[in-house]
């Protein structure tokens, strides 16, 4: 597709890979979830759920979501008609935005933002419109007024990342109002990719906008148990949404992959019947890994800013003599040993976020103490 080549992240992990460096671009733990959720799945593969599952999911999985979001949210869905299992977030993302908009649209996103959402809305034969995060009292937010002047007549959908990738910010709930208004104002469709729901920080709280007055009807909410339970590449995830756009979404998921993962549906489906837990030990472990990880970015001469959600740590690189992500991240590996992403290909406006680079701290503990002794070198 013309505009769009390899990933930020497959050039990086290679670049890891081809220089013995140490990991921290790409976003994806180095220990197994629970063990009792991995029994399942083995027990399903042994006992011959090898075959397609319907179209729409495992009944258990689809119960289980929304019970999930009864439970945990106070959202009411019915499993058969307004839940629907996609193989992983980005494929119920690039479903929702396939299915509810096209040429002549346009999609609000908020940047920075994960780089699957430019290339689906160009997919789409739409256009992307960009709100900046920009940090403020040590998190990255947005302005009311620069998202108002982002919509227009032609606006179709706004696109909420919330626990957000790359910045770590979790929209307050008075953030939220702001969209919400929004979207009641101008009948947009919202479309919130919830991966890390579970995983915020501190006093932080996740609020799906789905919960908002007058926001059910008109939101598809997104999540997945690749972060939740640390099963990355089970690919499983999940759609919420009223039964229309639940139709709209299934359209076009059939034709891209219609339907996977029989065995992981199983076991995501007992996972979030008893995640309680372990996902509160992980949740804090990851606390844990993020302070670590600051601190030793921190010692090593960058600014960083503490995400109160997500894998991943923002850090600026200018006060130790850069100023272009890109190519220190391409340098890092000759430099420290250590691989990160650039923050600034997330963004429309690179300038904006080219003074940033990415570290994900969903590592072991021995593996992030390794990664800043080696990024101590820089300073």
């Amino acid at each position: 597709m013309q505009g769009f080549g390899e990933t930020i992240f497959a050039e990086m992990s290679a670049l890891a890979v081809s220089t013995e460096s140490i990991n921290l671009g790409q976003g994806f733990p180095d220990t197994d979830g629970p063990q009792a959720m991995l029994d399942v799945a083995v027990e399903a593969i042994r006992t011959g759920l090898n075959q397609y599952p319907p179209g729409p999911g495992l009944p258990e999985l689809r119960e289980a979501v929304a019970a999930q979001r009864l439970d945990r949210y106070g959202l009411s869905y019915d499993p058969a008609g307004e839940v629907f299992a996609t193989v992983g977030a980005t494929e119920g993302i690039a479903s929702a935005v396939l299915a509810l908009a096209g040429p002549g649209d346009e999609v609000v996103v908020f940047e920075p933002y994960y780089d699957s959402y430019a290339a689906v809305i160009a997919l789409a034969g739409a256009r992307r419109r960009a709100v900046t995060l920009r940090p403020v009292d040590g998190r990255f937010t947005f302005d009311p007024d620069e998202l108002r002047a982002a919509v227009g007549p032609s606006t179709r959908a706004i696109l909420v990342n919330s626990p957000h990738n790359p910045s770590g910010t979790v929209f307050t709930r008075a953030e939220l109002e702001v969209i919400a208004d929004v979207c009641r104002e101008h009948d947009l469709v919202a479309i919130t990719d919830e991966v890390y729901e579970y995983l915020t920080f501190d006093d932080a709280e996740h609020v799906p906008l789905a919960t908002l007055d007058g926001m059910r009807e008109r939101t598809v909410s997104v999540s997945s148990a690749g972060k939740t339970f640390s099963a990355t590449g089970w690919k499983t995830g999940w759609v919420t949404a009223p039964a229309p756009y639940v139709r709209a979404v299934q359209t076009v998921k059939q034709f891209l992959t219609f339907t996977a993962s029989a065995p992981y549906q199983r076991a995501a489906a007992y996972a979030l019947g008893n995640e309680t837990p372990w996902v509160e030990e992980l949740r804090k472990g990851l606390q844990g890994k993020r302070d670590r990880l600051i601190a030793g970015l921190e010692a090593a001469g960058f600014v960083t800013y503490r995400p109160q959600g997500t894998y991943f740590v923002q850090a600026d690189i200018r006060p130790l003599g850069f100023t272009d992500g890109m190519e220190l991240a391409r340098a890092l590996p000759a430099k420290a040993g250590v691989v990160a992403v650039p923050t600034q290909v997330f963004y429309d406006d690179a300038e904006a976020g080219a003074h940033f680079v990415r570290f994900a701290f969903c590592k072991r503990d021995e593996v992030i103490d390794e990664a800043v002794e080696r990024l101590a070198r820089l300073r």
